[in-house]
């Protein structure tokens, strides 16, 4: 699962008070759930609609690739103009009930077939309001020298992995095997429980922050420091769009390679296609604090890799998983390759997409000055955009070429994003320590 939604500002409010949960204020307990149940309407409607428009709809590969690539990018590009609209006229606890009844609205709207365009737009638009406002919501708990500030993210980030793993067990399932009417019905369901979740539960929610009339400026000494972030952030943020480009295939061409070309029989059972996509959510769940504590251990002993360097690796990651995929389709042929060899490739693009994706919004938060905190967040959901769009792209060449050629050109595409990010770790070591200096 993509954490395309966790770029909240720290301390942008009074904290609130109340009831704690878990040891955190009761509020982050209404956040991640809420969030949960946006992943889970969000993620389930994505798992079916490769196979509904090729199945049901009568779409072309190459047509369904571009549109499920178009429809990503554009469900990551509307938060951009959601943030500016939340800024200036709604709050964001309207802005979060409003986006999660159009999103619910959307997919309802794609229960019915001539409505299909429609109901993405609607999704796209509700989504543009949604995930800018609920995450930005978390730091507002805190204190700023609350210490239990960092690790409720990760609580956060727990909540969507949680919503990423149900979605394609109970959508995927509902629609792969009654009909995928009750697969988007069920996603439009969760989306008006969280949205009730949220609604019912604002007196754990931090205060709306004071409107301010534009970003406070920046002093002439680090202006030039400024720049040089900025624009180290947009480079670095080119070369995610080139490694999600890879990754975001997940739902795209591997979907439909899962439907005709993977062996998926247990004994007599054969396993639905959509259940391999909760395999992603349940490594990150699994994996997660795993890394975490291994990157503890070489933190404390002085041998921690630096951020950029992990992104390369990431990109290393991703490139064996596919280069091992497409081993493994050449060795079938022509005929079905057994899914213990897609589980294999998953675990490989889930440690990549750990050493990536989190990786890079921390690194984010620390090449941009606080005035424009805001912007970089903008900048982040914008390689999402790209990023699925370009996967979209390339996936459209999927009908055009044999499946080991094709995983062994994605390989090809990860290895090269590797590349990039590990000729780009002097610049990030200059400008780090720039910020760095000029923020004391």
């Amino acid at each position: 699962m993509t954490a395309t939604s966790t770029t909240g500002t720290a301390g942008d409010g009074a904290p609130a008070k109340g009831a704690t949960w878990f040891g955190h204020p009761a509020g982050l307990t209404v956040l991640a759930t809420t969030e949960m149940w946006e992943v889970f309407s969000f993620i389930g409607m994505k798992t079916l609609l490769v196979y509904y428009m090729t199945k049901d709809l009568g779409f072309a590969q190459q047509q369904a690739s571009l549109v499920y690539g178009l429809y990503g990018g554009c469900a990551y590009f509307t938060p951009i103009l959601g943030g500016i609209a939340c800024g200036r006229w709604l709050t964001r606890r309207q802005a979060v009930t409003a986006g999660g009844l159009i999103m619910a609205l959307g997919h309802f709207l794609l229960i019915f077939p001539s409505l299909f365009f429609p109901a993405l737009a609607t999704v796209a638009l509700g989504a543009g309001l949604y995930l800018p406002a609920l995450p930005s919501q978390v730091g507002g708990l805190y204190a700023k020298d609350d210490p239990r500030k960092d690790s409720a993210y990760s609580v956060y980030y727990l909540g969507m992995n949680l919503g990423a793993l149900l979605a394609p067990l109970v959508c995927g399932t509902l629609g792969e095997l009654f009909g995928w009417h009750w697969g988007f019905g069920a996603a439009g369901i969760g989306m008006l429980i969280g949205v009730s979740i949220y609604s019912f539960n604002g007196r754990h929610l931090p205060p709306e922050p004071p409107r301010a009339p534009g970003p406070a400026g920046v002093g002439t000494q680090d202006r030039a420091t400024t720049r040089s972030g900025l624009l180290l952030i947009v480079i670095i943020a080119a070369v995610v769009v080139v490694f999600r480009g890879a990754y975001e295939q997940i739902g795209n061409t591997l979907a439909i390679w899962l439907d005709g070309g993977v062996d998926r029989r247990v004994g007599g059972f054969v396993i639905p296609m959509t259940w391999f996509q909760s395999i992603n959510p349940l490594l990150v769940i699994t994996l997660t604090p795993l890394i975490v504590a291994r990157w503890a251990r070489l933190a404390k002993a002085g041998r921690e890799t630096p951020s950029i360097g992990k992104m390369g690796r990431g990109g290393l990651m991703l490139a064996a998983g596919y280069l091992l995929l497409s081993a493994a389709a050449a060795v079938s042929g022509a005929g079905s390759t057994h899914w213990m060899w897609f589980v294999a490739f998953v675990a490989a693009m889930t440690l990549g997409e750990l050493y990536v994706m989190p990786i890079c919004l921390g690194l984010f938060g620390r090449l941009s000055s606080p005035s424009f905190a805001t912007m970089a967040a903008a900048i982040w959901f914008a390689t999402a955009f790209g990023g699925n769009l370009l996967a979209g792209l390339m996936g459209s060449a999927w009908s055009a070429t044999s499946p080991a050629l094709f995983f062994a050109a994605m390989a090809g595409v990860a290895f090269g994003a590797a590349i990039l990010f590990l000729v780009l770790a002097g610049p990030v070591a200059k400008v780090q320590a720039q910020v760095a200096a000029a923020s004391t």
